[in-house]
């Protein structure tokens, strides 16, 4: 019989860390903690399984399952001493969701469930604090009629601000138990004036209420939006965890906190974190009261007047201190913990790893081997390769003026700038727009993760360095500034006023998520150095990996950019970039125009000095190492004008009639130009095009070559081959070239003739390709439009809606479709292999940067990726794990 149930307290438990498919992360971890002897108060989780059964039939339960509940509470209640729903010895739970992978803040929480009109004045008695009761009670409605009952939290706050402002209280803090009272019976006739029925007031229809609420709340809007933007699988589902209540709001010996065992913006192997006496958990991270550091050291660097919790309870907090070092070196990883304590005694509500910055995970997995707590290859393994891209942006020009309009906390690093929003909604719809946007609110919430997302950085002024928005962002790599108090925003109004002067929707302001600095206007930005532990964790990940990374570049500012981000070569130069510039188009305009080959010839020789002298500068950069250049790909129709306007202006330029412009422009107009007549096609039609780039190349070489003192071996690349003979037949024409450049300077050339494998006739015919071909370079952006049928101009419109009904899991042009594409790519390797064991191997199109696409490449025993340049250490690091992973 399936086990639906799962408990743990009292230093006992029935799962593990190892249980966390099943359990959930959260679960998982509580069930360890308490495995280990911590405090941790009892309970119970319902496995990710009866989530998935739930939404297998028609959102019902499996039939054990109450059964099952209702014997985890007694084992609570027999720990605890107390039982669910009896005034007499009142037992309160919280119910939390736990997937398996961290959302924070995506899914929905309830706590102190169980409490009523009766079992409150059980709690008052029970606890001697009224006010501390009524207050519980309180939270507990406005929690439960927005998770469960669907009366948004707002219309409670509302309330309670009205309630505050008749009472000229400023803090919740301040209000008496009487007070409290009057406040719930407000909170009861609104649900009631609201939902037509009165709140509930039975505990076990609470608990059954919370617990649906919980895995409903794994289809929400928010987090479906957050497992799309973390490749999160709907198929896992989220535990529900259910656990007996502790008190952080029960006076002033009691605290609740949220705390990092290392600084998760830097790195720093120090305890980070916030907490609030005489509070609840969401009231650290709301931003509705401003928190308290937990260390005097950190107290001290904010120039704080409030204790900290080292000073305010040093009881609790040398405990606490104890408890962190233990579960770090435990789990051998930087540890994000929750805890309470309830009138002196420390409880753990929570550890998992802690989210990071780039930045911060790379000087943990550093600093980690270098204390011998794991090992090179398990640090190169911390890193996620795409999170690298936090890293290669700008930061701030320290040399810029700066007009600094306010000051907030540096919630996560990095420098942005764009237009003021104030809606999500407004900052995805200018997103697709193309515009930049920095997105301002009081407080974010899980409801915004879409506008966080389509926003170059987040402004709040609410909330400290563990809110909603900071961890968020953190995980995003987005700067932030957040509780940036002095600032007032007005969404109605649509203005953001600081310092008596008042900005708009629409302004242009900088933020510095590194200071905590909000900016006026645009402001000047640097690149970064990648150094310190960067350069420490790339250089065991080059001695790690098997692949070379290159880079896909055809400008001198693109190659500098690419080696200095460690590029091992140019994996593809697209050649007809190369062609749109000044008196270049022109000349390719002639030779498009051109009634006879002499003509074209003629044009031609205009482009080969331009094209050599490209070609010299790119080997220089590179000094020996391997270029790939791809002959001339697009239909020629690319590089003729296309409005009547601009075809007037460039007849009267090229001083042609219009009539012929137009006529050309017709004649090589195609229903379908990308499975037109480009690529080789071309070469075979006009074979005096790839002569002249021939030429262009192996002139380049020698010369490159005298000036480097590095021999340069070019590696030439025919794209869109699908018949042998056309590559023959191109090849043919590159030899001969060689040939005559090697009798008019007396210098032998070396270089390698090969194809771009993009076509599925390509890759199934591969072994005879294979006879003429030196190589292959895996073309996966055609590869999947061909295999697939697809354009991947257009398909967007409809493969999100694709990826939302579940048909795929990814965008096959963000990350390779491994069983299909895949499958032709190995197919081809294969082949091609069995014809030319020494043949190279690689893949150039954007595949060459995805790590997941990286790992297939590994698998397939590719000799090299190539992506663009500011993905070179991310194909570094990819190519690294992947290494270390096939090893083990």
């Amino acid at each position: 019989m399936t086990k639906w149930v799962y408990s743990f307290g009292d230093g006992a438990a029935e799962g593990r860390a190892s249980d966390r498919d099943l359990l959930g992360g959260k679960g998982a971890n509580l069930a360890e903690m308490c495995s280990l002897g911590l405090p941790v108060p009892p309970g119970f989780t319902i496995t990710t399984a009866a989530c998935n059964w739930f939404y297998a039939n028609g959102r019902a339960y499996p039939d054990t399952l109450e059964a099952d509940v209702r014997a985890a509470l007694d084992h609570v209640g027999s720990i605890t001493g107390r039982r669910f729903g009896d005034p007499k010895s009142l037992l309160l739970v919280s119910v939390r969701s736990g997937a398996r992978a961290s959302m924070p803040g995506m899914m929905d929480t309830v706590l102190n469930l169980g409490l009523n009109d009766v079992t409150v004045e059980a709690l008052a008695t029970d606890a001697g604090d009224a006010r501390f009761a009524y207050d519980s009670y309180r939270r507990f409605i406005t929690m439960y009629s927005d998770v469960v009952l669907g009366l948004d939290h707002e219309v409670f706050e509302e309330l309670l601000e009205d309630e505050k402002g008749r009472l000229g209280y400023e803090l919740d803090t301040e209000f008496t138990a009487a007070q409290w009272q009057d406040v719930i019976k407000l909170y009861k006739a609104k649900v009631e004036e609201e939902l037509g029925r009165s709140f509930p007031q039975d505990p076990h229809e609470q608990l059954w209420g919370a617990i649906g609420a919980v895995f409903q709340s794994w289809m929400n809007h928010r987090a479906i939006t957050y497992r799309r933007l973390h490749d999160i699988p709907e198929s896992w589902g989220t535990a529900v965890n259910v656990q007996a209540m502790v008190f952080g709001n029960m006076g002033e010996t009691s605290a609740t906190g949220v705390a990092f065992t290392r600084n998760p913006s830097t790195g720093e192997k120090m305890l980070y974190g916030e907490f609030l006496v005489n509070a609840q958990g969401e009231d650290v991270v709301a931003g509705i009261r401003t928190p308290q550091n937990i260390t005097e050291a950190a107290r001290i660097a904010a120039g704080s007047d409030k204790p900290s919790l080292q000073k305010l309870m040093p009881e609790a907090f040398n405990t606490f201190v104890a408890i962190s070092n233990r579960l770090e070196q435990h789990y051998r990883d930087m540890q994000d913990l929750e805890f309470t304590i309830e009138r002196g005694k420390l409880w753990m509500l929570q550890t998992r790893s802690g989210k990071r910055t780039a930045k911060a995970a790379l000087k943990i997995a550093a600093e980690m081997a270098g204390e011998g707590l794991i090992t090179k290859d398990e640090a190169i393994c911390r890193i996620d390769p795409s999170a690298l891209d936090q890293l290669l942006h700008p930061t701030i020009d320290p040399k810029a003026q700066r007009e600094v309009i306010a000051v907030g906390l540096p919630a996560s690093p990095g420098a942005a700038t764009g237009e003021i929003v104030f809606s999500s909604d407004e900052a995805e719809e200018l997103k697709s727009a193309g515009r930049k946007v920095i997105l301002v609110r009081i407080e974010t919430s899980p409801e915004d993760i879409h506008g966080m997302h389509a926003s170059e950085g987040i402004l709040t002024t609410r909330g400290g360095m563990t809110s909603h928005a900071a961890v968020v962002a953190r995980g995003m790599g987005k700067p932030c500034v957040s509780g940036a108090g002095s600032l007032r925003v007005d969404y109605r109004a649509g203005t953001l006023i600081t310092m008596g002067r008042t900005f708009r929707k629409g302004d242009i302001i900088t933020i510095d998520g590194s200071n905590g600095q909000v900016l006026k206007g645009s402001v000047p930005m640097l690149q970064p150095e990648l150094s310190g532990d960067f350069a420490a964790i790339m250089e065991w990940a080059d001695a790690a990996r098997r692949m070379k990374v290159r880079t896909n570049a055809e400008t001198p500012a693109d190659a500098r950019m690419a080696r200095s981000f460690g590029a091992e070569g140019i994996g593809l130069c697209r050649t007809e970039h190369m062609f749109f510039d000044g008196d270049r188009i022109v000349a390719m305009r002639e030779m498009i125009l051109a009634d006879s080959e002499k003509d074209r010839r003629t044009a031609l020789d205009k482009l080969l000095p331009m094209q050599r002298s490209d070609f010299i500068e790119l080997f220089e950069i590179m000094a020996g190492l391997p270029v790939t250049i791809r002959l001339l790909d697009p239909p020629l129709h690319e590089f003729l004008p296309k409005t009547e306007e601009e075809i007037a202006e460039v007849a009267a330029a090229m001083n042609v009639s219009a009539d012929k412009l137009r006529q050309r422009t017709e004649a090589l107009h195609e229903f379908n130009p990308m499975l037109g007549h480009r690529g080789c096609r071309l070469a075979v039609s006009y074979p005096e095009i790839a002569e002249m780039q021939a030429r262009a190349i192996f002139e380049a070489a020698i010369e490159a070559g005298k000036k480097t003192g590095s021999p340069v071996v070019p590696e030439i690349m025919v794209p869109l081959v699908g018949l042998m003979k056309e590559l023959d037949y191109v090849k043919a024409r590159i030899d001969q070239v060689a040939q005559s450049v090697m009798q008019e300077t007396g210098v032998n050339i070396d270089y390698l003739v090969g194809t771009m494998i993009e076509l599925p006739r390509a890759a199934i015919r591969a072994h005879v390709i294979a006879e003429a071909a030196e190589f292959f370079s895996f073309g996966t952006n055609d590869l999947t439009q061909t295999t697939f049928g697809i354009s991947r101009d257009d398909a967007a419109s409809f493969l999100e809606t694709y990826r939302q009904k579940g048909i795929i899991e990814q965008d096959p042009f963000v990350s390779l479709d491994v069983d299909g594409v895949g499958e032709l790519v190995k197919i081809a390797a294969e082949k091609g292999r069995a014809t030319r064991p020494e043949i190279k191997l690689g893949i150039c199109g954007e595949h060459g940067g995805d790590p997941a696409s990286i790992h297939f490449c590994e698998s397939v025993g590719l000799d090299y990726v190539s992506c663009s340049p500011f993905r070179v250490p991310i194909a570094r690091l990819a190519a690294a794990q992947s290494a270390v992973k096939a090893k083990r």
